[in-house]
C-alpha cells in the first residue's frame, strides 16, 4: 500500500489552509494530550484544537458514549426536532451548570460553530433592542461570517470581506496591568467616541482574548461594562467560545467578574469530543424569536449532544476539574514566568488566566520561530496577536502533570535555542 504524502493537499486543496503550513505533518491517531504522526512520531499537544479538545483527543469515556449510540442507531442529523440525545444534553446542562450558578437562560442551537452563536447573538440583540450599533474592542475574534466578522478586531480576516463592514464601534480592549481603570472608564471611552448610547444594540466581548494575544481583562473593568449596559438598555454579550467550558477554571470564564451576560456564546469544547455544536444562551426575556426566523442545518447534531452530555455528567458533577485547572494553571503561570527570568533584557513577558496562557515577544517574527523549533521538538504550540508577537498554551484540561512538565521544558528549550541565536 502507498505511503500517503503532502501533494495531494498542495494538488486540490484551498490555498486557505493555515495550520497545517504551521506543522507540515500528515497526523494519523491522536489519543489524551498527543496525536500522532503517519510515521509514528509523537507530538504533545498544547493546541488542543483552538480550545475544542479541552477534554483531550478521543477522551475514552466520551467514546464509548459516542460508539454506544452510534450501534443502537441513535438519531443522528434532527434539525430541531426533538430527540432524546437532546433532551439529555439540555437536562445536563441545566442540572449541572445553569442551575448550580443560579442562571437563568434559554439555550439555543445556531449552527454548528462559534461564529454562528455570535450571527445569532447580534441579530437577536438588534431585534430586541431595535437599535444596530455594536460595541467591540480592539484585538477581539469573534468569528468570520460577515455579522461576526464585523466585530472581529484583526484587519487581516476583515479585509477578506469585500464588503463594507458597518455599525460596530471599536474600543481599547483593558489590560490586566491597567488595573481596570477608574469607576468610570468605560463610559469615557464611549464618550471619546462620539458613539450615542441609545442607538447602541450590544457590547461583545471576550473575558480573555484568545486569537487577539492572551489579554485578560480586569474583573472590575467586566463589571463596569455590565454595569454600564445595564443603564443604557444595552445587550451584554460574552463570547466565551474558546474560554468557556473550564479553559480558565469555571466553566464560564465571566464568574469569577460576578456579572450575568444577557447573551452567552459557547461552541468549541461544547460538545466534549470535538464535534460541531455551538450554543447562544439568552434570558428568557430577550427570546422573542419568531418559530424559524433563525435556523440552520445543523443545528440538531446529535453525536455532539451524546459526548457534549457525557462530558457534562463525567467533568461537572463537582468542582475537581476546576480546581485541577487551577493548579495546573499556577504551574504553567510560574513555569512561563521562569523563562522570561531567564532571559533577561529580552522583553518577554508571560500573561493569561487558567491553562490559556501565553508569552509575548518584543520582537516581531520571534514567537513563530518558537513555535516551529516547539514542533521540530514534539510540541505544538500556536501563536497569537495582532504581530503573532505571542506564543499561546491551550493544552487540554485533562493533561497530565508529567506532560505538562514535558512540553513546559520543551518550550524553555525552543525558546532559549530561538533567542540564543538572535542574539
Amino acid at each position: 500500500m502507498d505511503v500517503p504524502s503532502l501533494t495531494i493537499f498542495e494538488a486540490r486543496e484551498s490555498a486557505v489552509r493555515s495550520y497545517c503550513r504551521t506543522w507540515p505533518k500528515l497526523f494519523d491517531r491522536a489519543a489524551g494530550s498527543w496525536l500522532y504522526g503517519q510515521d509514528g512520531q509523537a507530538y504533545l499537544d498544547f493546541f488542543a484544537g483552538a480550545g475544542a479538545l479541552n477534554y483531550g483527543h478521543n477522551n475514552p469515556v466520551l467514546k464509548q458514549a459516542l460508539l454506544r449510540y452510534i450501534a443502537s442507531d441513535g438519531v443522528t442529523h434532527s434539525l430541531d426536532m426533538h430527540t432524546v440525545a437532546k433532551s439529555e444534553f439540555l437536562s445536563a446542562f441545566d442540572e449541572l451548570i445553569l442551575q448550580p450558578r443560579q442562571l437563568d437562560y434559554r439555550v439555543q442551537f445556531p449552527g454548528p460553530g462559534g461564529t454562528n452563536a455570535v450571527e445569532a447573538a447580534l441579530k437577536l440583540a438588534r431585534k430586541v433592542t431595535g437599535r444596530r450599533d455594536v460595541v467591540a474592542f480592539t484585538n477581539a475574534f469573534h468569528g468570520a461570517t460577515l455579522g461576526a466578522l464585523a466585530a472581529t478586531g484583526s484587519r487581516f480576516h476583515r479585509a477578506a470581506a469585500g464588503v463594507p463592514l458597518p455599525f460596530v464601534t471599536r474600543l481599547p480592549y483593558p489590560s490586566a496591568a491597567s488595573g481596570g481603570a477608574g469607576s468610570h472608564e468605560v463610559e469615557r471611552l464611549v464618550e471619546d467616541s462620539n458613539l450615542a448610547l441609545d442607538k447602541v444594540a450590544a457590547v461583545i466581548v471576550e473575558t480573555v482574548q484568545g486569537e487577539g494575544g492572551i489579554n485578560v481583562a480586569p474583573f472590575e473593568w467586566l463589571s463596569e461594562l455590565s454595569q454600564l449596559s445595564r443603564r443604557h438598555g444595552i445587550v451584554l454579550i460574552v463570547d466565551d467560545i474558546q474560554m468557556g467550558c473550564g479553559r480558565t477554571g469555571p466553566f464560564f470564564s465571566f464568574e469569577p467578574a460576578l456579572v450575568t451576560p444577557d447573551i452567552v456564546c459557547l461552541s468549541k469544547s461544547i460538545s466534549g469530543y470535538g464535534l460541531p455544536l455551538a450554543v447562544t444562551l439568552v434570558r428568557p426575556e430577550l427570546d422573542i424569536w419568531e418559530p424559524g426566523e433563525h435556523n440552520g442545518t445543523f443545528r440538531g447534531f446529535d453525536l455532539a449532544f451524546v459526548a457534549g452530555a457525557a462530558a457534562l455528567q463525567l467533568y461537572w458533577r463537582d468542582d475537581t476539574l476546576e480546581k485541577s485547572t487551577l493548579a495546573k494553571a499556577q504551574h504553567v503561570a510560574a513555569a512561563l514566568g521562569q523563562i522570561a527570568l531567564s532571559m533577561p533584557g529580552t522583553g518577554i513577558k508571560p500573561r493569561g488566566r487558567g491553562l490559556a496562557q501565553g508569552l509575548a515577544f518584543g520582537e516581531a517574527g520571534l514567537a513563530r520561530k518558537v513555535s516551529f523549533e516547539a514542533f521540530e521538538r514534539g510540541l505544538l504550540v500556536e501563536t497569537a496577536g495582532p504581530d503573532h508577537e505571542v506564543v499561546k498554551l491551550l493544552p487540554p484540561l485533562t493533561v497530565s502533570e508529567r506532560e505538562l512538565d514535558q512540553g513546559l521544558s520543551t518550550l524553555a528549550d525552543a525558546v532559549g535555542y530561538v533567542l540564543n541565536r538572535s542574539t
